[in-house]
């Protein structure tokens, strides 16, 4: 960051993050996933988030799995595949996903570096991909630093899937059964 920059950004509430300037501590890493994360921007009182998302070649998410709000996402370098429908994010591709909507598992075919948006709460459970330490207070409905949001879950049915962890399953561990 520059020092004009380090002036300006004491005047505003703006952020302004170089990406030579992550700070390694922040990574929150997935390794039997081949994924790592770097929040950008967390908003505590909605669940709303901004993230850099970088697979490892064969990096994967394992299932199916749903959100508490929309997903977008921007892939910035790579080639990574929703594999189900044979969707697949290559340099320059959007990608949106409406809440409740099942879609995954997925693959990177090479290393893929993504931005990925949530407008609201990213899970209703944790997914069986997460850990306690990992989900970072995005489950709908929970108790954050700021005040309380909630996301209504959807009404379809689902089934456990091996490993499942909670009441119902978790996200990412719930299978449409109209889609099996």
């Amino acid at each position: 960051m520059t020092e004009q920059d380090a002036k300006a950004l004491a005047k505003t509430l703006e952020i302004l993050i170089h990406s030579d300037q992550l700070d390694p501590e922040k990574w929150v890493n997935f390794p039997e996933f081949g994924l790592r994360q770097y929040f950008f921007w967390k908003n505590p009182a909605t669940g709303a988030s901004i993230a850099l998302l970088e697979f490892d070649k064969g990096g994967h998410i394992p299932v199916k799995h749903t959100h508490a709000s929309n997903q977008f996402m921007y892939c910035l370098s790579g080639d990574y595949e929703y594999t189900d429908v044979g969707l697949r994010l290559k340099p320059g591709t959007f990608y949106m996903n409406p809440k409740d909507h099942p879609h995954g598992p997925t693959i990177a075919h090479e290393k893929s570096i993504l931005i990925e948006i949530y407008d609201g709460p990213h899970y209703y459970e944790k997914p069986v991909f997460h850990t306690d330490e990992t989900i970072g207070g995005f489950i709908a409905g929970r108790t954050s630093p700021g005040p309380r949001w909630r996301a209504s879950r959807p009404r379809t049915p689902s089934t456990r899937l091996p490993g499942a962890e909670g009441e119902g399953g978790g996200l990412g561990a719930t299978k449409e059964l109209t889609r099996a």
